[in-house]
């Protein structure tokens, strides 16, 4: 019965989505019944994920059933507690954005549970080919919410270039699969290192063409330099909410498998991709910064401003490498995952926000369409203003804490140029960030933009709030609220360092 008390936050999910579906054959079901019950299985496997949090441990249940291909670690219970939470906080967020248009049905939102699945399972996974299983579950289910609504032709033409460009990506990420089972005979990482430990330097090459194929995937999904010209269109065509999803929550399932298999199994031959990321981080930061300075519409400017965040978690993946002699800048990977934290609530909140502001009307999308918005919606531009001085780094955020931590040990690994590279391409940040708060603040609002009636009080309004007052307590926790110690920097710090140190319990 301990086994399965590993399993029960995945299989609540999985039981979800079924029963959602099942749901949605029924016409006499509202929207506002699939948010609930949706919500509720969230919050059940969000209270079994909390109820491990701090513990260090790390099992392989049922060996014989699975075969040692999912590993159920703090590591993987600390990437569900944020996966389950993104998700709950997308649903609430949205809650108004979903039921304000017609085309969202029942089985949109099972499908959004079978894309969590997906993701947790990817953060458990320890073997190749169930990540690549896991990966498509989720990102097939991505797919299809990005293209929901077929009337829209925005819509159409986003899930066609992200199929068609995911599927290619997949097919790399197979190849790669077969060249490292090819020179390993084994998919499985623990068996992949033991091979890495003790293989020459011509039984390697396959190795290390395989990872490389393997390495192409992940840069695609969290669309580093040159695998970002699916994004704009994408985000753009997609519907807010689910723009919000892919920026935060599932960026970060992505992140927990590499993560993984970096820390735990190929730490010895990370070195071997130093230059060619380098050369990413540096094109991914100057790239993601033009296309963002260059947008007007500012959910692609959003879009853009996401390929830089990955430039800067690309920067703290880099600083993993040797360190004083050790295999693993450990502390680089506690600077990553917290980065990760600040990035799901800044990105989630500013997407949140966009859509919430929307949701009564299809007018907000320039940078002109928000002028006035302090004027009309002082609360609402308050919120949105916190999140764009996260995004941008100011003090007294989360996200300037995480800027802190990344580039911190950027420098300390040696990494100094790049560095100066992520500071330059934030101090440019500033300027898209802080152009659409003097729209809010600084110019009259347009007529075309009144809204008479528009209600706030509703829930995704206190779901945002909600991620505001974090974002706030993520970046000035340890000075003001000591008293809370869920709101102190260190203790998420702490988190992280038992997260990372159960990938090494033998």
């Amino acid at each position: 019965m301990s086994q399965f008390l590993y399993l029960i936050p995945a299989l609540t999910v999985l039981i979800g989505a079924l029963v959602l579906m099942f749901m949605s054959m029924y016409e006499k079901f509202t929207v506002k019944n699939f948010i609930v019950v949706s919500s509720l299985f969230l919050l059940i496997a969000l209270g079994f994920t909390l109820s491990d949090v701090g513990n260090s441990y790390s099992v392989q249940p049922y060996e014989h059933f699975l075969s040692n291909v999912l590993t159920f670690d703090t590591f993987s219970n600390f990437f569900n507690i944020l996966l389950i939470a993104g998700t709950l906080l997308t649903l609430l967020i949205g809650e108004h954005y979903f039921q304000h248009r017609s085309y969202f049905k029942g089985e949109f939102f099972s499908i959004l549970l079978f894309a969590l699945f997906g993701m947790m399972v990817l953060a458990h996974a320890n073997e190749l080919v169930t990540a690549y299983i896991a990966l498509e579950i989720a990102s097939f289910s991505v797919y299809i919410m990005v293209g929901y609504n077929t009337e829209d032709s925005k819509r159409v033409e986003a899930i066609f270039k992200y199929l068609v460009l995911g599927s290619f990506i997949g097919a790399f990420y197979l190849l790669g699969v077969v060249l490292v089972y090819g020179a390993t005979q084994s998919t499985n990482l623990a068996d992949i290192s033991a091979f890495i430990l003790t293989a020459s330097s011509d039984d390697m090459i396959l190795v290390y063409i395989g990872l490389t194929l393997i390495l192409f995937t992940f840069l695609f999904k969290v669309a580093a330099f040159p695998f970002q010209s699916w994004v704009l269109d994408v985000y753009r065509g997609a519907p807010m909410v689910i723009t919000a999803y892919m920026a935060s929550t599932f960026k970060i399932a992505i992140f927990s498998f590499f993560l993984r298999a970096i820390l735990a199994y190929f730490a010895p031959i990370i070195d071997f991709w130093d230059s060619i990321i380098a050369v990413i981080i540096v094109l991914t930061l100057v790239f993601g910064t033009w296309l963002a300075i260059t947008q007007q519409i500012v959910k692609r400017m959003l879009a853009a401003s996401s390929i830089v965040h990955t430039g800067y978690l690309l920067l703290a993946f880099i600083a993993l490498g040797y360190k004083d002699g050790q295999i693993i800048n450990i502390d680089s990977a506690y600077a990553t995952m917290f980065y990760l934290i600040a990035y799901l609530l800044s990105a989630l909140g500013t997407f949140g926000l966009a859509s919430h502001i929307m949701s009564e009307t299809n007018v907000r999308v320039t940078y002109d369409d928000f002028k006035g918005l302090a004027h009309e919606r002082p609360f609402l531009a308050a919120m949105m203003t916190i999140f764009l001085f996260s995004l941008a780094g100011i003090p007294s955020t989360i996200g300037f804490i995480g800027k802190f931590y990344v580039f911190t040990e950027a420098i300390n690994a040696g990494y100094t140029g790049l560095t100066i590279v992520a500071i330059f391409a934030t101090i440019v940040s500033v300027y898209y960030y802080f152009k659409l708060i003097a729209v809010m603040y600084f110019y009259p609002a347009p007529l075309t933009c009144s809204i008479e009636g528009f209600n706030d009080k509703r829930v995704s309004t206190y779901a945002i709030a909600f991620v505001a007052i974090l974002t706030v307590l993520g970046g000035i926790g340890s000075a003001i609220v000591f008293f809370i110690p869920s709101m102190n920097i260190d203790a998420i710090i702490n988190l992280t360092q038992v997260a990372v140190q159960s990938l090494f319990i033998k």
